[in-house]
């Protein structure tokens, strides 16, 4: 890939709009240029969802990869969003963990429709659940029934559990606690953090080490993803950072130094646009998986009342008749909001990271659709 000096031009839309890089494909006389209307179009009603500040990320086959931004990273100081900022990526990291399981899949190591007690033998025995028969499939597309452990008491003020350390057996142990979820759709599924986190155990119980030590080595390593990482208890991000701001008594506060390690398997991920562009990329390009796995990763149940579908570990939306796209969205109690949309081919793709969690969400999706759609 290089760098080609009239597709900067192209981007370069105004003084204040930030280029952190920019690829594309070589030059030649039949390449049809890039078209950088859709993105100026994105960019500007970006700017009027309401939200603190957004790292944008897209991919084109015309166009390459482009990094920019709107809003600001940090209110405090007023730094600008430039495009490589440092972000919680929150339940996008769930994707992350079904890739590793699809990958033992495909090793022969874990098999979709074998039970939770089958690698955790007499962990879920309640009136309530019993892991013979839950199977590894259901904790991955959120059909197992199981509760979400956010909803235990010992979360219910998350300021004061925000340096806490938990480790991810409690969360399943505090989930085991709590009544079936009423929002079960007809299809079983009702979304809950504590199916990933407990599918974590089950890679542990398998290879022997914590899930971050296996998506480290069977993603990030082999994409080359150097600004992404597993922050166990460290709960400051890497510079250049995206501050991340949460609502409290009406107001946004700075809530960016936070432990995620809780969130484990579910959602502990660090990353930057750029790098969870690669990612999902890399997963819908067959670079990732298997072509039987990643079927499998494919194949949905209605998630409810939304109209999309949830695959495992991954969000399939249509957006118009047969237009699909893929991702995960993610949310952290830091504020940190993930968006992201890439299409069937992996060939076009949207990130957004995003500093707080006040915004107009219906907008963002809207703004998302119409870019990915019109990207070329």
């Amino acid at each position: 890939m290089r760098c080609r000096k009239s597709l900067l031009v192209a981007l370069a839309f105004t003084a204040s709009l930030a280029m952190v890089s920019t690829t594309a494909p070589a030059a030649s006389a039949e390449t049809p240029r890039c078209d950088a209307k859709p993105l100026q179009t994105a960019l500007k009603a970006l700017k009027e969802v309401g939200a603190s500040g957004i790292s944008v990320t897209v991919k084109s086959p015309r166009c390459g990869v482009w990094n920019g931004g709107v809003g600001l990273a940090d209110l405090k100081t007023g730094r600008k969003v430039v495009g490589n900022e440092h972000s919680r990526i929150a339940s996008d990291t769930k994707t992350w963990t079904a890739t590793v399981v699809l990958q033992l899949v495909g090793e022969g190591r874990i098999k979709l429709d074998d039970t939770v007690d089958h690698y955790l033998p007499g962990l879920i025995r309640t009136k309530s659940y019993d892991g013979r028969k839950i199977t590894i499939r259901q904790l991955l597309q959120h059909t197992s029934g199981l509760p979400d452990y956010l909803d235990a008491p010992y979360w219910h003020d998350l300021d004061a559990r925000r340096w806490d350390h938990v480790e991810p057996l409690q969360t399943v142990e505090q989930a085991l606690t709590l009544p079936p979820p009423d929002d079960r759709t007809p299809a079983g599924f009702s979304y809950s953090n504590t199916n990933y986190n407990l599918a974590g155990l089950i890679v542990t119980e398998v290879t022997g080490r914590d899930i971050g030590t296996e998506i480290e080595q069977r993603i990030i390593e082999p994409l080359g993803l150097r600004e992404t990482y597993w922050p166990g208890d460290r709960t400051k991000l890497p510079e250049p950072d995206l501050r991340g701001y949460a609502e409290r008594n009406g107001a946004l506060r700075d809530r960016t130094e936070w432990n995620t390690s809780g969130a484990d398997a579910s959602g502990a991920l660090v990353s930057t646009g750029a790098d969870a562009t690669t990612f999902w990329t890399a997963l819908m390009t067959g670079k990732l998986l298997a072509p039987d796995q990643l079927a499998e990763m494919k194949k949905t149940v209605p998630d409810g009342s939304s109209g999309e579908r949830y695959g495992l570990g991954v969000e399939r939306y249509e957006r118009a008749r047969g237009f699909v796209t893929w991702g995960h969205s993610g949310h952290m109690e830091s504020g940190h909001k993930f968006r992201n949309a890439v299409t069937d081919d992996g060939r076009r793709a949207v990130t957004l990271l995003i500093g707080s969690e006040t915004f107009d969400s219906d907008r963002v999706d809207a703004i998302i659709g119409d870019l990915i759609r019109d990207l070329r």
